[in-house]
Protein backbone atom coordinates (compact mmCIF):
# COMPACT_ATOMS: atom_id res chain seq x y z
CA UNK A 1 0.00 0.00 0.00
CA UNK A 2 1.54 3.33 -1.02
CA UNK A 3 1.97 6.05 1.57
CA UNK A 4 2.31 9.80 1.27
CA UNK A 5 4.34 12.04 3.57
CA UNK A 6 2.36 14.98 4.96
CA UNK A 7 4.56 18.01 5.59
CA UNK A 8 2.56 21.24 6.02
CA UNK A 9 4.10 24.46 4.71
CA UNK A 10 6.25 26.10 7.36
CA UNK A 11 7.00 22.89 9.26
CA UNK A 12 10.18 22.94 11.29
CA UNK A 13 12.99 20.45 10.94
CA UNK A 14 12.26 17.29 12.99
CA UNK A 15 14.65 16.24 15.76
CA UNK A 16 14.83 12.72 14.35
CA UNK A 17 14.21 10.91 11.04
CA UNK A 18 10.43 11.27 10.68
CA UNK A 19 7.78 13.42 8.98
CA UNK A 20 4.92 15.31 10.67
CA UNK A 21 2.37 12.96 9.12
CA UNK A 22 1.98 10.00 6.84
CA UNK A 23 -1.15 8.95 4.95
CA UNK A 24 -1.99 5.50 3.65
CA UNK A 25 -5.35 4.25 2.39
CA UNK A 26 -7.16 7.38 3.66
CA UNK A 27 -5.71 7.17 7.17
CA UNK A 28 -3.46 9.96 8.46
CA UNK A 29 -0.93 9.12 11.15
CA UNK A 30 0.34 12.25 12.88
CA UNK A 31 3.72 11.87 14.54
CA UNK A 32 4.16 12.60 18.22
CA UNK A 33 3.87 16.39 18.30
CA UNK A 34 5.67 18.51 20.86
CA UNK A 35 5.31 22.24 21.61
CA UNK A 36 8.20 23.26 19.36
CA UNK A 37 8.79 26.32 17.22
CA UNK A 38 10.35 25.97 13.76
CA UNK A 39 13.82 25.73 15.35
CA UNK A 40 12.74 22.94 17.74
CA UNK A 41 12.78 25.22 20.77
CA UNK A 42 10.06 24.57 23.36
CA UNK A 43 7.43 27.33 23.38
CA UNK A 44 5.28 28.51 26.30
CA UNK A 45 7.61 27.08 28.94
CA UNK A 46 5.72 26.25 32.12
CA UNK A 47 2.25 26.74 30.56
CA UNK A 48 0.52 23.42 29.90
CA UNK A 49 -2.58 25.05 28.37
CA UNK A 50 -0.58 27.10 25.86
CA UNK A 51 1.64 24.12 25.01
CA UNK A 52 -1.39 21.91 24.44
CA UNK A 53 -2.99 24.52 22.17
CA UNK A 54 0.28 24.84 20.21
CA UNK A 55 0.52 21.05 19.80
CA UNK A 56 -3.11 20.73 18.68
CA UNK A 57 -2.68 23.55 16.16
CA UNK A 58 0.26 21.70 14.63
CA UNK A 59 -1.79 18.47 14.51
CA UNK A 60 -4.68 20.40 12.95
CA UNK A 61 -2.29 21.69 10.26
CA UNK A 62 -1.11 18.17 9.43
CA UNK A 63 -4.66 16.80 9.24
CA UNK A 64 -5.80 19.73 7.10
CA UNK A 65 -2.80 19.36 4.78
CA UNK A 66 -4.00 15.78 4.21
CA UNK A 67 -7.48 17.05 3.32
CA UNK A 68 -9.21 16.43 6.65
CA UNK A 69 -10.47 18.28 9.69
CA UNK A 70 -10.18 17.72 13.42
CA UNK A 71 -13.58 15.97 13.20
CA UNK A 72 -11.75 13.22 11.29
CA UNK A 73 -9.43 12.46 14.23
CA UNK A 74 -10.36 9.06 15.63
CA UNK A 75 -7.58 8.40 18.13
CA UNK A 76 -5.11 10.44 20.19
CA UNK A 77 -2.15 9.30 22.25
CA UNK A 78 -1.38 11.88 24.92
CA UNK A 79 1.79 12.03 26.99
CA UNK A 80 2.19 14.41 29.92
CA UNK A 81 5.21 14.87 32.14
CA UNK A 82 3.16 15.57 35.27
CA UNK A 83 -0.40 14.59 36.25
CA UNK A 84 -0.74 18.08 37.74
CA UNK A 85 -1.12 19.31 34.12
CA UNK A 86 -3.86 16.80 33.22
CA UNK A 87 -6.75 19.24 33.85
CA UNK A 88 -5.08 22.00 31.81
CA UNK A 89 -4.49 19.61 28.90
CA UNK A 90 -8.11 18.41 29.02
CA UNK A 91 -9.45 21.97 29.10
CA UNK A 92 -7.77 22.85 25.80
CA UNK A 93 -8.34 19.39 24.32
CA UNK A 94 -12.11 19.81 24.80
CA UNK A 95 -11.99 23.01 22.70
CA UNK A 96 -10.55 21.08 19.73
CA UNK A 97 -12.95 18.14 20.10
CA UNK A 98 -16.27 19.74 21.11
CA UNK A 99 -18.53 17.15 19.47
CA UNK A 100 -18.07 13.42 19.32
CA UNK A 101 -14.77 12.65 21.02
CA UNK A 102 -11.99 10.50 19.57
CA UNK A 103 -10.74 7.49 21.49
CA UNK A 104 -7.53 8.19 23.38
CA UNK A 105 -5.14 7.29 26.11
CA UNK A 106 -2.96 9.43 28.36
CA UNK A 107 0.23 8.45 30.13
CA UNK A 108 2.76 10.25 32.31
CA UNK A 109 6.34 10.00 31.06
CA UNK A 110 9.50 11.93 30.31
CA UNK A 111 9.67 13.79 26.98
CA UNK A 112 12.59 14.49 24.66
CA UNK A 113 13.07 18.07 25.97
CA UNK A 114 12.59 18.77 29.70
CA UNK A 115 10.57 21.99 29.18
CA UNK A 116 7.97 20.18 27.07
CA UNK A 117 4.93 19.33 29.22
CA UNK A 118 2.76 17.52 26.65
CA UNK A 119 3.10 15.48 23.46
CA UNK A 120 0.22 14.20 21.34
CA UNK A 121 0.13 11.77 18.40
CA UNK A 122 -3.05 11.31 16.38
CA UNK A 123 -4.80 9.14 13.84
CA UNK A 124 -7.40 10.59 11.47
CA UNK A 125 -9.55 8.91 8.81
CA UNK A 126 -9.94 11.34 5.91
CA UNK A 127 -11.19 8.93 3.24
CA UNK A 128 -9.55 7.84 0.04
Amino acid sequence: MPKTSIIPAGSGKPLAPYVPGSMADGVVYVSGTLPFDKDTNVVHVGDAEAQTRHVLEIIKGVVEAAGGTMDDVTFNMIMVTDWDNYAAVNKVYAEYFPGEKPARYCIQCGLVKPDALVEIASIAHVGK
